[in-house]
């Protein structure tokens, strides 16, 4: 990193786990915040325990070792330091607030009124630091206690489930975890746009995200209700008929992805095709005609893909300008040079036990020209590594309230 990057100078206290939380904070780190990730003694984070796990046995299902690190831990705590800290205790408590006081950021995703509950809420921390920005990230909202909300029911919930897959087929879960990545990116939006605020005004304030929120205002993108007033059916598979041609085809070895909807387009898929006389077929010559007859020309450029091999296919449009990829597979995907290039996939290992897979995982996806992006070197193994040093560095505890904080079982 040659540059500084964005965010240095600025602390963040990150009370969150699982995935949605710990995203969100990944990315602050990434962009150069200091992250202080609290976990709870004796358990952690409940990344911890996903399976499967990298360590001296290379990459297994089960633990079988006390430092095998979850990859999915070892991923999503890149950067941060890590400290263990009971926050049902009261001398939990009064270290937090002591580390509240020094921060300018604290992000929780409790289940909406835990944080309340703890004492450790955005009241409380806005007294004890009132530049401080508190961002909760829920399943349904800060003001909203209907339970807790995993990236399965809010996907169920928003409506995303049925906005892909065949008409009359069950519904498709995304194989990504979309709700749990998406929320967090409102989150950081949130806070970014906060602390802009903040440089106005000098105050801090409470953002409030929920991951049923962000994933349902994607969704509502579409003109659901507008397409069934018309009889145009929303669920089309792996094709979109409203811009016919475009969608997922098929090949003799595999499937590529085709836009043809614009005149241009289509004019190029057609002489690819050896069919250039389509654009003159009262059914296809236009936009809105091929729409109308999107079935009929999804399966016309689906006896022709089907023939042939998925490069060929790819070689044949590429020539004629048509926007066309080949369908890989998430393991191709994050090793394309371009994505390596850019550090939008990184490698990552186990600090103590290099693997022979090359395991990638997500970078900070923004470039800058005057600042870079990246995680610092550390990453907590167990529960409560960087406790200590934090304390002692950040708070000035000394060796005497240390050893009390640790006898208490407090860190």
């Amino acid at each position: 990193m040659t540059n500084p990057r964005p965010l240095e100078g600025l602390t963040v206290i990150d009370l969150t786990r699982a995935l949605a939380g710990p995203y969100a904070t990944l990315l602050l780190a990434g962009l150069g915040a200091k992250v202080i990730k609290v976990e709870e003694p004796g358990g952690g984070d409940l990344a911890r325990e996903n399976s499967p796990y990298v360590g001296r046995d290379g990459i297994t299902v089960e633990r079988r070792h006390a430092d095998d690190v979850s990859i999915s831990h070892l991923t999503r705590s890149r950067g941060k330091l890590c400290i263990a800290l009971d926050l049902k205790k009261p001398e939990g408590r009064e270290v937090l607030f002591d580390l509240v006081k020094q921060s300018d950021i604290v992000v929780e995703n409790f289940s909406a009124g835990t944080a309340d509950r703890l004492g450790i809420g955005y009241a409380p921390c806005r007294a004890i630091n009132p530049a401080v920005i508190y961002a909760s990230l829920s399943g349904f909202g800060a003001d909203v206690r209907d339970g807790k909300a995993m990236d399965v029911i809010v996907q169920a919930l928003s409506g995303a489930m049925f906005a892909s897959g065949e008409a009359g087929a069950p519904p498709v879960r995304f194989g990504i975890p979309i709700a749990d990545m998406l929320a967090p990116v409102f989150t950081v939006i949130g806070i970014l746009s906060a602390l802009e605020q903040r440089h106005r005004t000098g105050r801090g304030q409470h953002v409030d995200v929920s991951m049923l929120g962000a994933l349902t205002s994607f969704v509502a993108i579409e003109n659901w209700a507008a397409m069934a007033a018309v009889g145009m059916e929303s669920r089309s598979g792996l094709t979109m008929s409203r811009l016919s041609p475009f969608g997922v085809f098929h090949c003799a070895d595999g499937y590529v992805a085709i836009v043809g909807f614009q005149n241009s387009m289509a004019r190029g898929l057609f002489a690819a095709m050896g069919q250039p006389d389509l654009l003159e077929d009262p059914r296809f010559c236009s936009r809105d005609a091929r729409v109308t007859h999107g079935a009929e020309m999804d399966a016309l450029v689906n006896a022709w893909t089907s023939r042939l091999p998925q490069a060929e296919v790819v070689r044949l449009l590429e020539a004629e300008g048509v926007p066309v990829a080949p369908v890989r597979t998430p393991e191709e995907a994050v090793t394309d040079p371009r994505v390596v290039a850019r550090q939008e996939t990184v490698a990552v290992e186990h600090p103590h036990y290099p693997s022979s897979v090359d395991l990638r995982t997500a970078g900070i996806p923004i470039h800058f020209s005057d600042a870079s992006t990246g995680f610092d070197d550390v990453m907590s193994v167990t529960v409560g590594a960087h406790s200590e040093p934090v304390l002692a560095e950040m708070l000035g505890y000394g060796s005497d309230r240390l050893a009390a904080l640790r006898a208490a079982g407090v860190i």
